[in-house]
């Protein structure tokens, strides 16, 4: 996955699908995004819509935290002694 662009964010919302359907949106925006799947020789809203609704929710996550939409700390309970802190999240890897 790349870094999104205006035009990433800004195009879609002109496709009848997505004013028809705003969910639709997410669709269009993570197949102009993913550069490569495994195993898929060509990204498109085809393959983003067949994918499981686990493995959409993850490149919506991964989506947010490589474009600073998401924070990259989470609240974390210490197994051990029961204490919470923040944990930093590990970069994506792509």
């Amino acid at each position: 996955m790349r870094l999104a662009t205006a035009g990433d964010e800004i195009y879609p919302l002109k496709d009848p699908r997505v004013q028809n359907w705003p969910a639709y949106l997410i669709v269009l925006l993570l197949s102009r995004v993913v550069t490569r799947l495994e195993g898929v020789p060509e990204i498109n809203p085809g393959v983003i819509e067949g994918l499981f609704s686990e493995d959409l929710a993850h490149l919506q996550d991964l989506y947010n935290r490589i474009n600073g939409l998401a924070p990259t700390t989470v609240s974390a309970e210490c197994p051990h002694c029961g204490r919470a802190h923040e944990v930093d999240l590990p970069p994506p890897v792509g």
